[in-house]
């Protein structure tokens, strides 16, 4: 996946040609974001800002990415030639899909938006159409980029492992006034967003017009659901002897599935561990797991579920199962979040900071706070977590573990421990952080928590009046709050 970027440009069309004038189709976004801290959950981090250039829709509607709102405290739209200002707030946000839907906070604002000439979605594009990509200058000016389709893939734009079309396009841009995303037209209407852009290959990713009318579609009555899973995890079958194991002829294709997700749609639908997946609603898959799609070639399978169905769709599985032949229907839902979320954006991370050791759960965003190369600096406890939910699930709700443990009398000799998973607080078994939280405020009866840790040590023990001595002195000290059990 190419890295995100700061898009500017200079020059008009590549091929010499200017487009005609969509400043009163297009507005300028301002955000302020501000996440929480990994380490310190009770506080957040600085505030930093990001400006776009958007897509003014019908119906005083605004869309743009939903990298653009992560965490936002303020939202503010402004016309190209700087005349009007509008606050603005989020109506549906698809981070998984890189997605956001915007509107004017008042009255007002919604009047002066509804001036605007609000773009249709573009119909479905062929590989080698033109494209022009957009951009408004510091003065107002409107600049246009002309591209060209070169190819379709399924890839993640923004949060890991989930997967939507993209059109890549063909252009080459230079830098001008800062934008982090400009929407993409064709023949007048909006084709897509642009996400990234690499200037060694001069490729540019755009989020596809199907997507964008299914995220739309499904904002549309204000109960925004999200787009659905069918919840397995699979591998390849391209190595010959995996082949012969599971019984597959030369000239079957299919995908071995490695996990299903607990109340996913593939196990309401019967489907197994160690089953084939060769085809979704009469489409073969090949051994690495893409099919033919009209217009764009090969593409992963997962679009099939992904982008083409809404949640509640019913489609038709081909499996083999022992090497026989099976079918079954699924019911698309959206995927169970598990007991590791896979980001928590616009949620507050829930802790209890208690005698000076800090409890969280663990989130894949809390490991990506390790850097580009969270994959081998995270630990490796946690790395397994996340590899290999299925052996911490029992019970859970939730993977609680101690993420830090600040120096007190409370937590003397503990001061190195961290990122250990907790069990048990008293006997208790902890499935998530309410439950911890819950099981410290009983108070055990020789006055000694007890905490059973899935590492080393084992047991750690933690004195009731000590420890609560100790929440008292941090509060005293500037600590916000001890604890948040709500997200």
């Amino acid at each position: 996946m190419k890295s995100f970027f700061t898009l500017s440009i200079v020059l008009a069309s590549s091929f010499g040609a200017m487009a005609k004038d969509v400043s009163d189709s297009v507005i300028r976004v301002a955000t302020t974001l501000q996440s929480y801290n990994p380490s310190q959950p009770w506080e957040k981090t600085s505030p930093r800002k990001r400006r776009a250039l958007a897509a003014v829709l019908p119906n005083s509607q605004v869309l743009t990415t939903a990298e653009m709102v992560t965490d936002a405290n303020f939202i503010q739209l402004e016309s190209a030639n700087g005349e009007h200002q509008i606050p603005a707030r989020v109506v549906a946000v698809d981070y998984e899909a890189n997605l956001a839907l915007l509107t004017p906070n008042s009255d007002e604002g919604i009047k002066t938006l509804g001036k605007f000439n609000g773009l249709e979605i573009a119909p479905t594009a062929h590989l080698g159409d033109e494209v022009n990509i957009v951009q408004i200058e510091d003065n107002g000016m409107t600049l246009i980029t002309e591209g060209r389709i070169q190819s379709a893939d399924v890839v993640a734009s923004f949060v890991p492992g989930h997967f939507f079309l993209n059109y890549e396009v063909k252009a080459s841009m230079q830098s001008a006034a800062n934008s982090f995303t400009v929407p993409v037209l064709k023949d007048d209407k909006l084709l897509g967003l642009l996400t990234s852009y690499s200037s060694k290959d001069q490729i540019v990713d755009i989020i596809s017009p199907e997507i964008i009318k299914a995220f739309l579609k499904d904002a549309r009555d204000g109960k925004y659901q999200g787009f659905p899973s069918l919840g397995i995890g699979t591998t390849r079958t391209t190595d010959i002897h995996f082949r012969d194991w599971l019984q597959l002829s030369s000239d079957k294709g299919g995908l071995y599935v490695t996990r299903v997700l607990p109340n996913s749609a593939a196990a309401l639908a019967g489907i197994k561990t160690g089953d084939v997946l060769t085809a979704i609603n009469g489409k073969p898959l090949d051994r690495r797991g893409y099919y033919h799609a009209n217009g764009y070639g090969q593409l992963f399978w997962s679009h099939l579920i992904r982008g083409s169905q809404p949640i509640g769709s019913t489609i038709k599985l081909d499996l083999l199962r022992g090497g026989k032949p099976l079918e079954v229907s699924a019911t698309l839902k959206r995927a169970p979040e598990g007991i590791i979320p896979s980001h928590t954006y616009d949620k507050a991370p829930r802790f209890l900071v208690k005698g000076g050791i800090v409890f969280q759960e663990l989130t894949k965003s809390y490991l990506r706070a390790f850097g580009d190369d969270w994959v081998s600096r995270a630990p490796l406890n946690l790395l397994d977590a996340i590899n290999h939910p299925e052996d911490y699930e029992k019970g859970r709700k939730r993977l609680v573990f101690i993420s830090a443990v600040i120096p007190t009398p409370a937590t003397l000799g503990y001061e190195s421990l961290n990122s250990v998973i907790v069990e048990q607080i008293n006997g208790q078994a902890i499935e998530d952080l309410p439950s911890l939280i819950a099981a410290f405020k009983k108070v055990p009866k020789n006055g000694i928590h007890t905490l059973k840790l899935d590492g080393q040590p084992e047991t750690i023990y933690l004195d009731a009046k000590v420890s609560d001595t100790v929440d008292q002195s941090l509060l005293a000290r500037g600590l916000p709050s001890l604890s948040r059990e709500t997200e």
